[in-house]
């Protein structure tokens, strides 16, 4: 990362910088994205940037961005302690209707079981 930006970054208080010049140089910046989601971690106490990146780079193409996706839920969920960003992550990574294939989900991905424990503590998994 180029020592402007890392400046610049380093500043940033919450992880909105970050989250910002992911979302303004996408796909310029794909060298550079382990660094982004590495600062973005460091600096978001709550999760809320790092579960809005998630999803922003989800929508933008899963398949390319799975591994920082998969690094950014990992840390959402140990983030998120009030569960207020978690519920929205759920539906926007594995769907509107994750109920119905829960069984199937809990089997396969381990953030999305890490999650659904969290947002619902009275299931039996």
């Amino acid at each position: 990362m180029e020592q402007e930006l890392k400046k610049r970054l380093s500043q940033d208080p919450d992880g909105l910088l970050t989250y910002e010049y992911i979302a303004n140089h996408i796909g310029e910046c794909d060298d550079i994205m382990d660094e982004l989601v590495d600062n973005m971690i460091l600096v978001d106490p709550t999760g809320q940037f790092i579960v809005s990146a998630a999803r922003y780079l989800y929508a933008i193409n899963h398949e390319s961005y799975a591994g920082v996706i998969s690094r950014l839920i990992a840390v959402a969920i140990e983030r998120d302690r009030e569960r207020r960003y978690l519920p929205d992550l759920v539906t926007a990574i594995w769907g509107a209707d994750y109920e119905s294939r829960i069984d199937e989900l809990n089997a396969s991905d381990d953030n999305f079981r890490r999650i659904y424990k969290r947002i619902t503590p009275t299931s039996c998994l």
